[in-house]
């Protein structure tokens, strides 16, 4: 009801009235100031909203809520059969929403714009393309090296000092604490109740050091983003993250291209050994790191790591174009499902509770524009990781010595700052002064683990 009443006064004619008076200042002003850019966004998504029919909205949205209930009593269960004609429905209601824009190129590209502005279906598949090309091949040559042994991080670490480290983390990376807070939840989640109020939440195991760490530094990362949006932006449709994919960027930024590097740990590390001298004392740092990087295939996409991450977010694109363009029927999914992790991952699952049913996405949302932007976050933080060196080539140094605030005050003044002004193409072009590409994330990846497992 309150999805249906805020669409419907968004879509209010008068609203389109004012923004066609508005046409003639926003010409005046510089394209990238602050007017310009509210009216040109609010603008983009009157358009795209007035084009979506209340009514359909409102059933769409009360069909999603029954979905997501029915999902979390399936999935324990391992019923796909119990989801197969809610699901057709999710993908009959997908396809329609898609066809409320006759000038699209492609079913997805409407779906996508929802959450990454700026980017296709044929962008994405090119990219995905591309990162296939090169992680497939490394993770089977990774596949023929020594297994790492990471039982160092399977020991048992009390959740209170697993928390209270986590957070002292992400309070150097610039979280501000009065500003915000963190809990526990079933799933790490970061909640903007305003600019000024953004909480974090975790999840602990006592038995696996990375499930809380990990967790914590990758919501710490999109709520610096949020903590450093301007304050005049506040409650206006700019002011928010860019897109999606421009706030993955941000938090596996702290996560993975910070919070796994070894300069961070060269400082980090004998931090932690104090607060947890028994488990890890006797730990060299060089075994510590290889544990936290461990490459290994798994079956869900949560807990990847850093190579196989981008193959779950490849796998499931293609599958969401396949069941838009009508490749694949529902009832199919579980068994090309496991074709398809066979072919990307080189495991398969032997159930539906960890293959087609294990994430919440396709159950609670769309089919369609719903997996890319991990990946687009995990291209784009490289991207902005040599664009900062580039500037400040002493980052690395000063993260050995736990000093952020460059790289901190880097990322505000080139990203956050500009909270939703910028599609993701024009704030690529605005950092780096060219178009995304892969180049930057293929080279991080290939430097690091071609490293660790002598590739």
């Amino acid at each position: 009801m309150l999805q249906r009443l805020a669409h419907e006064k968004f879509i209010d004619p008068a609203l389109g009235r004012l923004l066609e008076q508005l046409a003639p200042y926003e010409e005046s002003l510089a394209y990238d100031s602050d007017e310009a850019s509210l009216i040109r966004v609010t603008r983009r998504d009157y358009e795209r909203e007035t084009r979506v029919p209340a009514d359909f909205q409102a059933e769409f949205d009360e069909h999603m809520a029954m979905s997501y209930h029915t999902w979390t009593q399936a999935r324990p269960e391992d019923d796909f059969e119990r989801m197969v004609p809610i699901l057709e429905k999710t993908l009959e209601y997908s396809r329609r929403y898609a066809d409320f824009f006759p000038d699209k190129d492609h079913l997805v590209d409407p779906l996508i714009a929802i959450s990454d502005e700026g980017v296709t279906g044929a962008d994405l598949r090119e990219l995905f393309g591309n990162l296939c090309d090169t992680l497939i091949p490394m993770v089977e040559e990774i596949s023929q090296r020594p297994s790492v042994d990471d039982a160092c991080l399977h020991q048992h670490y009390p959740q209170q000092e697993q928390l209270r480290f986590g957070l002292d983390i992400a309070e150097c990376f610039g979280y501000d604490l009065d500003r915000g807070r963190e809990d526990l939840s079933a799933h790490p989640v970061t909640s903007a109740f305003g600019l000024d109020d953004v909480r974090i939440t975790t999840r602990v195991q006592e038995n696996n050091l990375k499930e809380a760490l990990f967790g914590t530094l990758h919501e710490a990362g999109h709520a610096i983003y949020t903590q450093n949006i301007p304050k005049e932006l506040e409650s206006t449709p700019i002011g928010r993250g860019a897109t999606s994919g421009v706030h993955e960027s941000q938090s596996r930024f702290w996560e993975n291209i910070v919070g796994r590097s070894r300069p961070f740990w060269e400082f980090a590390y004998p931090r932690l050994q104090q607060v947890f001298p028994e488990q890890l004392g006797e730990v060299p740092l060089d075994s510590f790191y290889r544990a936290i990087n461990k490459v290994e295939p798994s079956l869900i996409r949560t807990a990847a790591d850093e190579v196989t991450y981008s193959l779950h977010c490849a796998m499931r694109f293609e599958l969401e174009m396949d069941l838009l363009e009508g490749r694949i029927a529902v009832r199919d999914l579980p068994e090309v499902w496991r074709e398809r992790s066979l072919e990307y991952l080189g495991v398969a699952p032997e159930d539906d509770r960890d293959g087609v049913l294990q994430d919440m996405n396709w159950y609670s949302d769309r089919i369609g524009g719903l997996y890319q932007h991990y990946t687009l976050g995990n291209v784009m933080s490289a991207m902005w990781y040599e664009a900062a060196v580039d500037a400040y080539p002493e980052i690395p140094d000063q993260i050995r010595q736990g000093k952020f605030s460059t790289l901190r005050h880097w990322l505000t003044d080139n990203i956050h700052i500009h909270g939703r002004k910028f599609t993701i193409p024009e704030l690529v072009e605005r950092v780096t002064g060219g178009e995304l590409t892969t180049e930057p994330y293929l080279r991080y990846l290939k430097a690091k683990y071609g490293q660790l497992y002598d590739l």
